[in-house]
């Protein structure tokens, strides 16, 4: 896992030459909106996200790339979702994590103007999921017939069955 902020040039250098770095990067974006980014007091807008991504594929075009999601950030509108839709369209993620706003007390967000109603955030969640499931599923499929290094973790749940992670997930 890294932030944004974090992935300088002699890093994005390292995921490409050091065999050490798994071909995974977990890199949280939130929302593709950057009136979002910008509530969030992110320091990144979602083109300079995906010229990062861009870089770090240039520099190891085998890696996965997974991210985080946030719906229903206060004032989020629907042009807002649409905007996180389209980068996760762009971005395709071999896995991602999502999830609906919940206020924190104490932020200033929990006190801001603008909050958006659970069904509408239910709503976004649900298809913000349908489309990154539908991306897992392609990277999933885009493996098979690949030889790999499995590391098995545990038993599954299915006689025989065992659960690992590959370098890419």
């Amino acid at each position: 896992t890294s932030h944004p902020r974090d992935m300088d040039d002699a890093l994005i250098k390292a995921h490409g030459e050091v065999d050490a770095l798994m071909p995974y990067l977990h890199l949280p974006v939130q929302s593709g909106a950057d009136t979002i980014l910008k509530a969030m007091n992110r320091r990144h807008t979602a083109d300079d996200y995906r010229h990062l991504i861009d870089r770090i594929r240039n520099a190891r075009p085998d890696i996965a790339i997974s991210g985080d999601f946030i719906v229903g950030f206060p004032s989020e509108s629907d042009v807002d979702f649409a905007e996180t839709l389209k980068l996760v369209t762009d971005v395709s993620y071999a896995s991602a994590f999502s999830f609906k706003y919940s206020a924190r007390p104490g932020t200033p967000a929990s006190t801001a103007g603008g909050h958006v109603s659970e069904l509408v955030k239910s709503d976004r969640l649900a298809t913000l999921q349908q489309l990154l499931d539908a991306q897992q599923i392609a990277f999933n499929h885009s493996t098979v017939g690949r030889e790999a290094p499995v590391l098995f973790e545990r038993i599954g749940r299915r006689p025989g069955q065992m659960v690992g992670r590959t370098p890419w997930l």
